[in-house]
């Protein structure tokens, strides 16, 4: 038990320390053996095809894997083949209607008594095959034979097993065939003796292990031997408005009316929207040869797949998306970029964001530690771009008619051949100002540059700065090799490191006044109350940038000044809370983004001996609110230096260890994101699986918004395959996400990460 005593200290973790799993210290001797996470993973892929012209409206509604492996699917009128990647249409039997009910049956059409519409599912068995109809279920021998049984029953599903086991899911219960002939009625009962398959029963599967999988507007029920189990949302089930079953050799997928459902026997997965399928109704899946999972929906096809691939191989994805579509301008600043149709690369719509030095930052913050753990050319390359991009962001603001003091960094650039930016800029500037009373109004908000080339964005914030500052020593130390190469380095963080000294800890713009963001200073953060929600961020991230500044410069004027500002001014106990939050989920995901790269610096580079330790424990309580939210960049930022430590104080030591299963989830994460980057729409309030986070005052809650941020019932956010985000400052506790696949982000979600955890030995690196 912890003592009462021991929850208050400090009053850092406030109401999340009831959560707080202490590890014993034995655990912290184990920290070294740490196994790095293997490099081989199987990549989720998804492809489809819409429905051919001719095609019913309706879309299709069953899908038959032959024997042979042929793929066919029908739309109700008539049947199409996938040959060569295209769905081609078959022909009808001679003197057969288009709409009649046929099917091949060892190469030869057999026509059956009904409306291929009235066809559900085709279950093979050998040469034989069972037809689960809308009137009964039908047996087809290899001979030519058709023996019609459970007739006047919607049979969704057949399922066969070992010992000519067949089972039937029907509107009217859960049946199993005798040996005799005969259909018995199954009974499922859970514990409570709530009886599961006396009604509607969607669909059923037996896989290669004779397990029963048993598709229920309830939940899902598997039966091993004797023994059920059952599934709802409380056991993670995502969705259960089934359609059908289907069991591969590891996995079953369940289609539903709003996409499908993959269970492992461990985890619960859910593909829904266009980033993995053709329509979110999914009437019948069939099983591939080659374990492809194909899904006939309302919209089209479409085919899941898993890939053998590496980190190293889908890092070099998101590097070559980022160089072809990307990287915008001649010093390759990045950000998100516009498609001209869903999905299509072949026209790249480029444009600014408020945050491109923030960006480019942290994708050339990659590209240092790859090269610090590799030495691959090719990484040294892109991280001396990004450096230049970052460089020329201060050098561009100086010389021209609206000159800021030196040292000033830029938000972004654009070309002069674009529209004028300025246009209409000041009326909203006014109009924000009615909902912010610090926020600026002044001309021109994008001044000229000295050549006449380029707009330059002015009112640079917080965000930009801690990026600037969070990439400077990892290209200094990892990157810059000769001296002219750190010459250049210092010159810029000097520069920067002096404005902010000069114009007492503020980023002071081309109207001698701080940018909206750009405040550090004690005279605002400790004694104005409007700064009170960012005194310990803007703290942390002053402290960092002076110890950055110190190491790089060598110059021990930056490290005085930040001792003036611990020891006269308290920036030392405002580190200690660095995030306004009423628990997790709360507070602002952007700052998070922020604090874990301004932390990640004060700690390795301060010379603050006496506050390292208290720091680090800031640290720990601050990552324990994002340890739900699997990001691998907070948890390989918070690894690097809280694994195997402890803090100490009056009552002994508490050990900060990042708490067990940090590197899994950032593995699940990192294994997780698709290779297609565009912005596809992700809907999931409608889920089973969630739970409400708890109110925050902090977040304006109505009815409405609780429905729409929530976790999964384990206490985790959605996994990274199931919402879509351009960068880690994205709130991710939502549940449903816009997007139509017109906009493509870059990959530096995963790249930054990935090389970090590289570089630190928390995954392998590659052969």
């Amino acid at each position: 038990m912890i003592h009462q005593r021991q929850l208050l200290r400090g009053k850092l973790i406030l109401s999340l320390l009831p959560a707080v799993m202490v590890l014993s210290l034995s655990t912290q001797l184990l920290a070294a053996e740490l196994k790095p996470a293997p490099q081989e993973f199987r990549q989720e892929v998804a492809r489809h095809w819409p429905l051919p012209a001719g095609a019913a409206a309706n879309g299709f509604w069953l899908t038959d894997v032959s024997p042979e492996g042929s793929l066919r699917v029908a739309d109700g009128r008539r049947w199409y083949e996938f040959r060569e990647a295209k769905l081609e249409p078959l022909p009808p039997p001679p003197g057969v209607a288009e709409g009649a009910g046929w099917i091949l049956l060892g190469g030869v059409a057999r026509v059956l008594p009904m409306p291929l519409s009235a066809i559900r599912q085709i279950q093979w068995q050998g040469d034989a095959a069972w037809v689960a109809t809308t009137n009964g279920v039908l047996f087809l021998s290899a001979t030519g034979e058709v023996n019609a049984e459970l007739p006047g029953f919607d049979v969704r599903q057949v399922a066969i097993g070992a010992n000519n086991l067949v089972v039937a899911a029907t509107a009217r219960g859960l049946w199993r065939r005798t040996e005799s002939g005969e259909w018995t009625r199954v009974r499922a009962m859970d514990e409570v003796s709530r009886g599961w398959t006396g009604g509607d029963v969607r669909g059923v599967a037996i896989d290669n292990r004779g397990h029963w999988w048993v598709a229920t507007p309830a939940g899902v029920i598997h039966r091993q031997g004797r023994q059920w189990s059952f599934y709802t949302g409380n056991e993670g089930l995502p969705y259960a408005d089934f359609t059908c079953v289907a069991a591969t050799g590891s996995e079953i997928w369940f289609g539903t009316k709003r996409g499908a459902v993959r269970f492992d026997g461990q985890n619960w997965a859910y593909r829904e929207g266009a980033r993995w399928l053709p329509g979110n109704e999914v009437r019948s899946i069939g099983i591939g040869a080659d374990g492809a999972v194909w899904f006939a929906t309302d919209k089209g096809l479409g085919r899941n797949e898993r890939r053998n691939m590496t980190l190293a191989e889908k890092a070099a994805h998101y590097e070559d998306e980022v160089e072809r579509y990307i990287k915008r301008t001649p010093f390759g600043y990045l950000s998100e970029v516009g498609l001209g149709a869903p999905g299509d690369r072949t026209k790249i719509i480029y444009s600014d964001s408020d945050n491109d030095g923030l960006w480019t930052a942290m994708y050339g913050a990659g590209e240092c530690f790859a090269y610090g753990a590799t030495k691959r050319p090719e990484f040294k390359k892109r991280a001396q771009q990004a450096f230049e991009a970052l460089r020329f962001l201060q050098k561009v603001t100086q010389g021209g008619p609206h000159s800021p003091p030196k040292g000033y960094v830029a938000r972004t650039i654009r070309p002069m051949d674009w529209p004028d930016p300025n246009a209409g800029r000041i009326e909203r500037d006014r109009e924000a100002q009615q909902h912010d009373r610090l926020w600026k109004a002044y001309e021109p908000r994008w001044p000229k540059s000295a050549d006449g080339k380029w707009y330059w964005k002015s009112d640079t914030s917080s965000d930009e700065l801690d990026g600037h500052f969070f990439f400077y020593p990892a290209y200094y130390d990892l990157v810059a090799e000769t001296e002219a190469e750190k010459e250049r380095v210092r010159e810029v963080v000097r520069d920067l490191a002096d404005h902010l000294l000069a114009h007492d800890f503020t980023l002071v713009d081309h109207d001698g006044k701080p940018t909206r963001w750009g405040v550090f200073g004690p005279r605002y953060l400790n004694h104005d109350p409007y700064w009170m929600v960012e005194r310990g961020l803007n703290s942390l991230s002053i402290l960092s940038y002076l110890a950055v500044a110190e190491h790089i410069t060598g110059d021990a004027k930056y490290g005085r000044a930040a001792r003036d500002l611990i020891a006269q001014h308290g920036y030392g106990a405002n580190v200690m809370h660095p995030k306004m939050q009423l628990g997790v989920g709360s507070g602002n995901q952007s700052d998070d983004e922020m604090a874990f790269m301004c932390f990640y610096n004060l700690l390795r580079y301060s010379k603050a001996k006496d506050w390292l330790e208290r720091w680090r424990f800031a640290f720990y309580a601050y990552w324990a609110l994002e340890q739900p939210e699997m990001n691998p960049f907070f948890n390989f930022a918070y690894a690097a230096f809280g694994r195997g430590q402890t803090f100490a104080d009056a009552f002994g030591p508490t050990p900060v260890e990042p708490w067990s299963g940090w590197l899994e989830d950032s593995m699940d994460t990192l294994r997780g994101f698709p290779l297609d980057r565009a912005n596809w729409a992700h809907h999931n309030s409608h889920r089973l699986d969630l739970q409400p986070l708890r109110r925050q005052q902090v977040v304006d809650f109505t009815s409405d918004d609780r429905t729409r941020r929530a976790s999964r019932v384990n206490g985790k956010v959605l996994p990274v395959e199931e919402r879509h985000f351009n960068h880690w400052n994205t709130d991710p506790w939502r549940l449903d996400y816009g997007g139509d696949g017109r906009q493509l982000a870059s990959g530096t979600v995963f790249l930054l990460p990935y090389y970090m955890g590289l570089y630190h030995g928390f995954i392998a690196k590659p052969r």
